[in-house]
């Protein structure tokens, strides 16, 4: 007999003599709790605290573990009245889908409550691992949902909420001992800490901002394929997604063995995207393949230049409306009609995953006509204020040499 088996026999024993006191205080109790809650060792007691706070816990003990809630004694767990104790990792996927598989008892709580969990699970590497070669190791319901304190992914206390869901998965992906046998890389938790989607999460507040789960599937859990990783991208990033797919690259990045949108922009560091990841300078993802002398390289270099000046000329048309309303003029209407602008400049940004310079090249020339405007508007305005500002000046030197003229002639005036 192990020690645990050893200490949990001896713990129970004694809490059984103690039964009947807290039987007496507590007659609606099950004698789980009751035996339970009276036990030193927080191995077998913090289960009573923490299933308050479950979802389940209204079904009591019995609901998983099985036995008899009303036999205050060791009988309790008696296997002939069907207690089943810690059920083996194998065993866990057939317990909890015994309710989450069951469509009509589960519509009983939620009609829209899923109920192909388990089959999603039978899919994934934890599934797949857990039955063809019993791996123990892997993930299972209890795994990513603490038996205890099952939460709805809305709890912000939750394992499951947006905010806790790479801890949760980092509890085993981030720990290289425990994933030695696998030998795949420990550091996507610290990577993803790196990441704008995780910045957008924790620091801008936007819980749909992808986290493991979004990307990788939760109960059906699986690294996106190679030839599919722009489409697990593409259900936020649509149009970029679309035009991706229509380009050569994606053809090419298949072929090599290359997963798509993380090949330049990582997956689970994905930084914000910028000008600076275009062209062949420092830091740019088109160097990693293309050279100055190569066609590709041409190409990234000139949609680089491209949105650089359509970059430039925003700010200075920006700058100088700016500069106008801060002087009282109204330019209005011209900030306005810069907005477009600024849509082009956005558009042209993302005519970047189709990789045709042409593309690029409509979206900057349409952006060029409205700063061209905007900027003559408030070229226009201080050209205005300036003349304003030049008549004023002789308006008041006049009036200075009036004022002069009349001083001096009041003053000979008086001398005569």
């Amino acid at each position: 007999m192990d020690t645990r088996t050893y200490r949990l026999l001896l713990g129970l024993a004694a809490a059984t003599l103690l039964w009947p006191r807290l039987g007496q205080a507590q007659e609606e109790a099950s004698s789980c709790v009751g035996c339970h809650a009276a036990l030193s060792d927080d191995l077998l007691s913090a289960p009573v605290s923490e299933l308050e706070r479950d979802v389940h816990s209204d079904f009591g003990c019995v609901g998983c573990h099985g036995g008899d809630a009303q036999e205050f004694s060791m009988l309790a767990m008696d296997p002939a009245r069907g207690y089943v104790g810690i059920p083996e990792p194998r065993e866990v996927e057939s317990l909890c889908g015994r309710c989450h598989s069951d469509a009509e008892f589960m519509k009983r709580f939620d009609p829209a409550f899923r109920v192909d969990q388990v089959t999603e699970y039978r899919t994934s590497v934890h599934g797949s691992r857990l039955a063809s070669v019993n791996d123990q190791r892997v993930a299972t319901c209890v795994g990513c949902h603490p038996a205890h304190s099952i939460k709805p992914p809305s709890d912000p206390s939750s394992s499951v909420h947006p905010l806790n869901v790479a801890e949760t998965c980092g509890q085993c992906h981030a720990d290289p001992d425990y994933m030695s046998p696998y030998a795949i890389p420990t550091d996507q938790h610290d990577r993803y800490m790196e990441s704008i989607h995780w910045h957008m999460l924790s620091e801008e507040g936007d819980l749909s901002a992808p986290t493991c789960n979004d990307c990788h599937g939760n109960h059906g859990a699986a690294p996106p394929g190679v030839s599919w990783v722009g489409n697990v991208c593409g259900q936020c990033h649509m149009v970029m997604g679309e035009l991706f797919a229509e380009s050569f690259h994606s053809e090419i990045f298949t072929m090599l063995g290359r997963p798509g949108c993380a090949t330049c922009h990582d997956n689970h560091r994905t930084v914000a995207a910028g000008d600076e990841l275009l062209g062949l300078g420092e830091g740019a993802a088109c160097a990693m393949c293309h050279t100055e002398s190569s066609a590709g390289g041409a190409v990234a270099s000139s949609m680089r230049s491209l949105i650089d000046s359509l970059t430039a000329r925003y700010e200075a048309a920006d700058s100088i409306l700016a500069e106008a309303e801060n002087v009282g003029l109204e330019v209005s209407e011209a900030q306005f009609g810069l907005g477009d602008a600024r849509t082009a400049l956005v558009s042209a940004r993302t005519a970047v995953h189709s990789f045709s310079l042409e593309a690029v090249k409509e979206e900057v020339d349409a952006g060029l006509e409205v700063t061209a405007v905007a900027y003559a508007s408030g070229e226009g305005a201080l050209g205005e204020f300036l003349i304003r500002r030049l008549g004023l000046a002789i308006s008041v030197a006049l009036i200075l040499a009036l004022i002069a003229g009349l001083v001096l002639k009041i003053r000979k005036i008086e001398q005569a």
